[in-house]
C-alpha cells in the first residue's frame, strides 16, 4: 500500500513539473506576466490598489496574493495596497441575496474601484459569470483588468486588457501555475517599488 502511494505521489509531482516545463516554454506568457507586474507597480506608485477576485480555489489564491501585498513577500517593508474581494462574508451574502451571485464582485468593483486601479480576476475555466461581470464593471469604472485562466479559458482575453493563459487544462494544474505566477508578480512588484525608494 505504502509503495503504491509513493508511486502516486511521484506521479502527481511529475504532472506538476510537466506543467511548469510547458509554462516556461511559453515566451508570450512570460511577456504578459512581466507586463502585469509593471502595471501593478505603476498602479501602486500612483496611489492606486490591486483588487483580486476568484471562486473556490481561485478565491483562496485571491486572498493569498492580497495577503502577500499587504503583509510582506520576500522582505520587511511597508504594506502594498492589495484587496481580496472574496473575504467579507456580510458583503458577499448581501450582494448575493439582493442582486445575485453573478454580481458579488462587480458590485464591489463599482463601490471600491477607482480609475487606474487594477482588478485581477482568476478563473480556471475562463467562464465564471461573476468574474466576467466584474470585468464589465471595471471597464465602466476605469479600472484596469487582468485575467488569469487555463488553456480552456482562452476566450477570456476578449474581456480583459491583460490575459495570463497558462498551458494546462485540469483545474489543479492550472491553479498550481496561477499561484506561482502570482508569487512572481508579488516578488517583482515588491522588489521594484522598494528598490526605487532606496
Amino acid at each position: 500500500m505504502a509503495h503504491q502511494l509513493t508511486s502516486a505521489v511521484r506521479q502527481q509531482i511529475e504532472e506538476t513539473r510537466r506543467g511548469f516545463d510547458k509554462l516556461l516554454a511559453e515566451e508570450s506568457v512570460m511577456d504578459v506576466v512581466a507586463q502585469v507586474a509593471a502595471l501593478c507597480t505603476e498602479t501602486i506608485l500612483a496611489g492606486g490598489k490591486v483588487m483580486f477576485a476568484g471562486n473556490g480555489g481561485s478565491a483562496a489564491d485571491a486572498q493569498h496574493l492580497a495577503g502577500e501585498f499587504v503583509s510582506r513577500f520576500n522582505f520587511d517593508r511597508p504594506g502594498i495596497a492589495g484587496l481580496a474581494l472574496t473575504t467579507d462574508t456580510s458583503v458577499l451574502t448581501a450582494i448575493g441575496n439582493d442582486y445575485g451571485y453573478d454580481q458579488v464582485f462587480s458590485r464591489q468593483v463599482q463601490a471600491l474601484g477607482r480609475p487606474g486601479d487594477v482588478l485581477v480576476g482568476i478563473t480556471t475555466s475562463g467562464r465564471s459569470p461573476n468574474i466576467l461581470r466584474a470585468f464589465e464593471q471595471a471597464r465602466t469604472s476605469g479600472v484596469r483588468t487582468v485575467g488569469m485562466t487555463g488553456s480552456k479559458g482562452s476566450s477570456l482575453r476578449d474581456v480583459c486588457e491583460y490575459c495570463i493563459i497558462v498551458p494546462e487544462q485540469p483545474t489543479p494544474r492550472v491553479q498550481e501555475l496561477h499561484i506561482a505566477i502570482g508569487h512572481t508578480v508579488c516578488a517583482l512588484v515588491e522588489r521594484t517599488i522598494f528598490s526605487l525608494k532606496e
